[in-house]
């Protein structure tokens, strides 16, 4: 590999998988399919408000919480499982399998940066189709601490087996992007939930519309 980039880790949730069907499940236990971008927005902050404060949160319980607290405790502990069970079947979006492949053919290590445990996330993948180009899952229980706290990047490049600024982080949440970069590592974001990064945080050496585009242009670099 003759390029900068040695390594490149991708964000899970709303880059790799998408996360619709946990609409239609909030939905088929009467709550609208709406609620899934506030709860999950919740569930994101209340981790990061966790890590702030020192704890590791823990993915099951910080979402059931999100989830009561997103329905003004309107559901079930029944209900709440029927949700949750949907992040096991989530699937890929249409460009997560040819840019993983593509990376994977250029003998680009392969990673993915996400929460939770981490072999339930590799069943997410394998269920996804996309287990086979991920050599590495590093999830945030490892650490003990959320994106965007730099310990998470600088311990994924250490996973990875290389040097932070060899390391890119693809995500579709500009915020990710930025937290990377802050640690020292490249980013590729990709447009496709945003639309555009907003002026805040630090732009990505790399951006596209969809992530064959981003990895297109890492590869480049």
């Amino acid at each position: 590999m003759a390029g900068r980039v040695e390594a490149v880790v991708f964000d899970v949730l709303e880059t790799l998988l998408d996360l619709d069907p946990i609409g239609s499940r909030l939905q088929e236990v009467g709550q609208p399919a709406s609620t899934l971008g506030p709860f999950f927005m919740r569930f994101q902050r209340d981790a990061m408000a966790l890590s702030l404060a020192g704890d590791n949160a823990d993915f099951t319980r910080t979402a059931r919480q999100a989830l009561r607290t997103e329905t003004k405790q309107a559901m079930s502990d029944t209900e709440i499982d029927y949700v949750l069970e949907g992040f096991s079947a989530m699937p890929a979006f249409p460009d997560a399998a040819p840019a993983l492949k593509k990376l994977s053919e250029a003998g680009v290590t392969v990673g993915c940066l996400t929460v939770g445990d981490p072999e339930n996330t590799r069943s997410f993948l394998q269920g996804a189709g996309l287990d086979s180009y991920v050599d590495h899952v590093v999830t945030s229980d490892a650490v003990g601490v959320w994106k965007p706290a730099p310990d998470v990047y600088h311990y994924t490049a250490e996973t990875l087996g290389c040097a932070m600024d060899h390391l890119a982080l693809v995500a579709v949440h500009a915020w990710d992007c930025h937290g990377a970069m802050k640690a020292g590592a490249l980013a590729g974001w990709c447009s496709r939930l945003e639309g555009e990064p907003g002026e805040i945080f630090l732009p990505a050496e790399v951006s596209g519309a969809d992530l064959v585009e981003v990895v297109d242009g890492l590869l480049a670099l």
